[in-house]
């Protein structure tokens, strides 16, 4: 019973964090700078270490361990999916005022989404074992497979099934309108180019969940765990868009980084029922991959930090 509780209380108080953000702080749409966005990035991560302290006084050393690994990688895991929002943006030339309202629409949509996989996630390896073994292995493979591809190696919106139907069955604007998503003229309703980039940013998040839930699951079987370290990382995941923005280009082997801690837990998944790897251990492994990939970023950075300039597009 107490469980539950915890769950409907975290929740209504995540209702009412999204809510303070869209209708009172945000309320009026502006570019977000630099300062602000960093400040609100500390805010997120204070708001997420404080609950860490809840978990470890409610739960205990252990699940607020694993609460720690799983945050730090799902938020690790978030930068770099960072990379597809600013080629997204860029293809669409979407206005810097607008960014703020996709994002946010985009992560309650991820959070919905998310929630749902954890939930099956956790129900399918508690009845199926062997199920961990295949997670392990599509880790490994994953992480195999994001050393070798470029971020914008695979973004092509013109391409993606769901855009090329709904802007069949959706009359659209040309132009953005006053930031809506839909408006109606002479009295029909009309879907906006942003509405199209906010299903973009939801369809692309589907692909990024397919990586970093199983990741998560191997941290933890506790689904509030789980959960919850995924809600604080994507809760952030706008401060640090806007703080980071400028500046990812210099961390160019974080997605190195980010594909070893990803073929790192796929291993120890499939080694599980053999070794039992230290909580402790874990997260000290992808701590040091994370350091060791931001420093070499920034002692030997590239030549040519400037994105591709943005491929014009037709919109329906």
């Amino acid at each position: 019973m107490d469980t539950i509780l915890f769950w409907v209380i975290f929740n209504a108080f995540i209702l009412l964090l999204l809510g303070l953000d869209l209708f009172v702080f945000h309320r009026k749409e502006h570019e977000v700078k630099i300062k602000e966005a960093l400040l609100w990035s500390a805010f997120w991560v204070a708001l997420s270490l404080a609950f860490n302290a809840i978990i470890y006084y409610w739960k205990g050393p252990a699940p607020a361990l694993e609460f720690l690994t799983a945050y730090l990688i799902e938020k690790s895991l978030s930068v770099d999916n960072l990379f597809v929002f600013i080629l997204i943006f860029n293809f669409f030339k979407v206005p810097l005022q607008y960014q703020h309202k996709i994002l946010f629409w985009g992560i309650i949509g991820a959070l919905v989404l998310r929630g749902i996989f954890i939930l099956v996630g956790v129900a399918l390896i508690a009845k199926f074992h062997f199920i961990i073994y295949i997670l392990g292995a599509f880790l490994v493979y994953t992480g195999a497979k994001m050393a070798f591809t470029k971020d914008d190696d695979e973004l092509h919106p013109e391409q993606n099934p769901f855009i090329v139907w709904i802007s069949q069955k959706l009359p659209f604007t040309k132009t953005a309108v006053g930031g809506k998503f839909f408006t109606r003229i002479d009295g029909k309703l009309y879907a906006t180019p942003l509405f199209l980039v906010l299903i973009m940013v939801e369809s692309t998040d589907v692909v990024f969940a397919a990586d970093s839930i199983p990741a998560i699951l191997a941290i933890s079987k506790d689904p509030f765990i789980v959960y919850t370290s995924n809600v604080f990382a994507l809760l952030g995941l706008r401060a640090l868009y806007f703080a980071l923005a400028g500046i990812m280009q210099l961390f160019h082997y974080l997605h190195y980084g980010l594909s070893l801690i990803l073929v790192f837990i796929g291993a120890k998944l499939l080694l599980s029922d053999i070794y039992h790897l230290d909580m402790r251990y874990a997260l000290l492994v992808v701590g040091t991959i994370l350091t060791v990939s931001i420093v070499a970023s920034l002692l030997f950075p590239k030549k040519d930090n400037e994105l591709p300039p943005p491929p014009d597009i037709t919109l329906p």
